[in-house]
């Protein structure tokens, strides 16, 4: 009882959070992290999941080379990368020291949910579909953009919204090498014994992950064509049944 009193005195506290090495500060560097390893993550792996689905190859280098990253240890990655000439150990900017080598072997973390979920989405969409397309004489990319990316969406976001969080847990690490992020208040608070900053470092990053979850999954939602077009009041006087291969290819030849 004494150690969740201490725990909820440290966060209330306002000089635990104000100041260069305070908890919000730390906060701010460790989502700055997460979302730039996302953005490079969903920059690399979106358009060669996508482009190799739609193809129909390379499905095998694709999902096994997700499988590698898998099993590849992050903090692993990071120890190769701080003690190399480059990366580093050097300070980038507002992402802190040994920022580079965190941001990197974070983005490669979150490779193989974006890439494999993006592939399977494409790659699951129904032949009889892609058949009625091109039947309505749509052109490789226009059966792309407009029947197979719509239909593969909910996967593809799926696997955006559970790197995104992955990624802000496994964050944490880059105290191990003495880098950003709220991990360095978990290290410290443990190894000096003082569990009540250790726990409460916890608490907040299980706290900003939950908010994370929430906020991916309502981003899913309402990015989501497939759930867009099934709305009943997308339209006035317009029925809710989703749009058909056939109403989307219509006017193709016009």
């Amino acid at each position: 009882m004494n150690l969740l009193l201490d725990t909820w005195d440290y966060l209330v506290t306002a000089g635990h959070w104000t100041g260069e090495d305070g908890m919000l500060q730390l906060l701010l560097q460790q989502l700055l992290l997460s979302l730039t390893a996302m953005v490079l993550a969903a920059a690399i792996g979106l358009p060669t999941a996508l482009w190799l689905g739609h193809l129909g190859r390379g499905g095998f280098l694709a999902i096994n080379i997700s499988n590698v990253g898998r099993a590849v240890p992050t903090f692993a990655l990071l120890a190769l990368f701080v003690t190399a000439d480059w990366p580093g150990t050097d300070t980038l900017g507002p992402y802190g020291r040994a920022g580079l080598a965190t941001v990197l072997a974070l983005t490669l973390f979150a490779l193989p949910p974006v890439i494999t979920n993006s592939y399977v989405g494409i790659r699951e969409v129904s032949p009889a579909v892609k058949q009625a397309a091109d039947g309505m004489g749509m052109t490789g990319r226009q059966r792309f953009v407009r029947v197979e990316l719509p239909l593969a969406a909910p996967l593809v976001l799926l696997g955006l919204r559970l790197a995104l969080v992955q990624v802000w847990a496994t964050a944490t690490i880059a105290a191990l090498v003495a880098g950003p992020g709220l991990g360095r208040v978990i290290t410290d608070g443990f190894y000096r014994t003082n569990y009540a900053k250790g726990i409460a470092g916890a608490v907040v990053v299980a706290v900003v992950a939950l908010l994370l979850e929430l906020v991916a999954a309502a981003g899913v939602r309402l990015l989501d064509p497939t759930r867009r077009a099934s709305s009943p009041n997308r339209h006035p006087g317009m029925s809710g049944a989703p749009p058909t291969v056939t109403e989307e290819a219509g006017d193709v030849g016009s």
